[in-house]
């Protein structure tokens, strides 16, 4: 069982950056993938972004390889999620996620433990 809990969401303007970070509860994050998901009003959740077990693999989504970089450290339980040069395609809840499964997982039904959420707004 795990506890993920999103932080650093907030209001940035168009070309901006923000980091968020999820923690996990006690010392299982570094038995799991983890990944970042978001979802706009609207539309069905995306994948972002997954990290494997080691951290040195990581996977993106095609819109924001280059922009957006995840990253784990196993020792303190927390994922990263660096985002710069935001634009108007970015704004969501941004979910935080775990996975038991083999590989790394992209959709959203192969993850079992999820947080509640940090949104994202950005502003022109």
């Amino acid at each position: 069982q795990v506890q993920l809990v999103e932080s650093g969401g907030g209001l940035v303007q168009a070309g901006g950056s923000l980091r968020l970070s999820c923690a996990a509860s006690g010392r299982t994050c570094s038995r799991y993938t983890m990944a970042w998901f978001r979802q706009a009003p609207g539309k069905e959740r995306e994948f972002v972004a997954a990290v494997t077990l080691s951290g040195s693999s990581t996977y993106y989504t095609d819109s924001v390889k280059g922009r957006f970089r995840i990253s784990r450290d196993n020792a303190k339980n927390l994922v990263g999620l660096q985002m710069n040069s935001l634009n108007p395609e970015d704004p969501a809840v941004y979910y935080c996620a775990a996975s038991i499964g083999v590989g790394v997982p992209r959709d959203q039904s192969e993850y079992e433990y999820w947080g509640q959420g940090t949104q994202v707004t950005v502003s022109s």
